[in-house]
């Protein structure tokens, strides 16, 4: 397992060799937050140019499949977020399976996130200004911080970005069939990394591994659900967006038409793909922007 994760880190499509960083100077700083049966990395990334005031705060879940990709690898793109939003991006390592299993990985994530709140003085961010986001397997886990924080009564989350997000490990939406082969994911990549994700494969139909089959998703913050037009996850993220819709829950989609499932982070080589980020970004920035005090903020 470790050397596949090492030979994937090295490989030429990898995030930190295809996702231009932008024109943005960002302070970044290591921490090691506490979770059940050891500690995980979280790395903050602030604009250099902010500032010394409360910024909103974007706490943020890598891709990978559930058992690759790491803070280093989505770098550039926190990078990104930050200086394009004007925000706290705080990207999280959580334990990867197989050899940590589902729930670990949302409940590090949301240990995270608890974190996050505590320290948010000491990370120079605002707590009412919350958000959560995630590419893949860390929209997943960003999706799921959202009901784990209702469900238990934890912090107040303002937004929810989730990028080509896994939505349902049950795969049972259509394009995952339309897309099986030929776009870069495939099925078969899917079944093995959801493989490695889940103890025992009915674990897929709990809320917390499937967020588009929870019985319940009201009380949910507003989300911007992006996804690519030729990719196997289309779908459950469009699906997903149009039952927060009838939850009661502002879900706005974009998808990016033309891109494959994490083509958009190829920001270096095509410009669709950077006004996919750019309005990515813009939504961030409009979904953590100041409360209404008795006139726009």
């Amino acid at each position: 397992m470790a050397q596949r994760r090492a030979a994937s880190a090295r490989a030429l499509l990898q995030m930190h060799t295809v996702t231009a960083r932008g024109s943005w100077s960002v302070r970044t700083v290591d921490h090691q937050v506490p979770v059940t049966g050891g500690e995980i990395l979280v790395r903050s990334y602030r604009p250099a140019a902010a500032p010394e005031t409360r910024l909103p705060v974007l706490v943020y879940l890598h891709g990978g499949a559930f058992w690759l990709g790491s803070v280093a690898e989505y770098d550039p793109l926190c990078r990104w977020y930050a200086g394009a939003v004007g925000c706290v991006v705080v990207s999280v390592d959580y334990r990867l399976a197989p050899e940590h299993r589902y729930p670990t990985a949302p409940e590090d994530s949301y240990a995270a996130l608890l974190w996050v709140v505590e320290h948010a003085a000491e990370l120079g961010v605002d707590p009412s200004r919350l958000g959560v986001g995630g590419f893949s397997a860390g929209g997943n886990l960003a999706a799921v911080l959202t009901l784990m924080a209702r469900d238990r009564g934890g912090p107040a989350i303002a937004f929810q970005v989730l990028e080509s997000p896994v939505i349902d490990l049950t795969m049972s939406q259509p394009s995952t069939v339309q897309f099986a082969t030929g776009f870069g994911l495939t099925r078969d990549k899917m079944v093995e990394g959801y493989g490695f994700y889940l103890a025992d494969a009915a674990q897929a139909g709990e809320a917390y591994a499937s967020p588009l089959l929870a019985d319940n998703l009201s009380r949910l913050p507003p989300a911007y659900i992006r996804t690519a037009e030729y990719d196997p996850l289309r779908d459950e993220g469009e699906a997903y967006a149009l039952r927060l819709t009838e939850s009661g829950v502002h879900a706005e989609v974009r998808r990016v038409p033309g891109h494959v499932h994490a083509s958009v982070y190829l920001t270096r080589a095509l410009p669709s793909a950077r006004r996919a980020l750019d309005q990515t970004a813009a939504a961030i920035r409009h979904g953590l922007r100041p409360p209404r005090s008795g006139q726009l903020g």
